[in-house]
Parts: C-alpha cells; sequence; structure tokens
C-alpha cells in the first residue's frame, strides 16, 4: 500500500504546467521586391525623322541627301542617350 501512496502524489505532480513565458512581439522586416514600371511615363515618343526612306528618295541630289541624314542624326543622337538612361536604369 505504501508503494500506491507514494507513486499516486508522484503521478500528480508530474501533470503540475509551468506557467506561460510571456509573449514576446518581434517586428521583422522582410524585403519584398515591388514590380514598377521599367520605362517613365515622361519618356515621349519618337520625334519624327526626317530621313526617313520616301524622304531620301524624292531628294534630288546627293547634297540634299546628306542634309536630311545630318538632320536625322541630330534628332537620333540626344534620342538614343535618353534611351540608354532608361535602358540603364531598368538592369
Amino acid at each position: 500500500m505504501k508503494p500506491i501512496a507514494i507513486f499516486i502524489p508522484l503521478a500528480l505532480a508530474a501533470c503540475t504546467t509551468a506557467p506561460a513565458p510571456p509573449e514576446t512581439v518581434r517586428t521583422v522586416e522582410v524585403k519584398v521586391p515591388v514590380r514598377q514600371a521599367c520605362v517613365p511615363t515622361t519618356l515621349g515618343g519618337a520625334p519624327d525623322y526626317p530621313d526617313d526612306d520616301a524622304a531620301l528618295r524624292k531628294a534630288p541630289d546627293a547634297a540634299a541627301r546628306y542634309k536630311l541624314l545630318y538632320a536625322g542624326r541630330k534628332l537620333r543622337i540626344p534620342r538614343e542617350q535618353e534611351l540608354e538612361t532608361v535602358v540603364a536604369g531598368c538592369k
């Protein structure tokens, strides 16, 4: 009888629960990529280049064709620089 009298209180003592630990609140910053448009809204459309095929065919001589090509080049260089800046920002 004595072993049972000792065993029952020990068994019940093992069932007691420990106090719950205090709740801790942690703020964790998670970096998530946000999808954005790569092309800015300020980027305008392509200009009307004066050296298109039809204009070059209608040119009366080589000097007129060179003038058209030069005028087109003056428009293309700044436009290409603007586009290269946009492309570099998209990488």
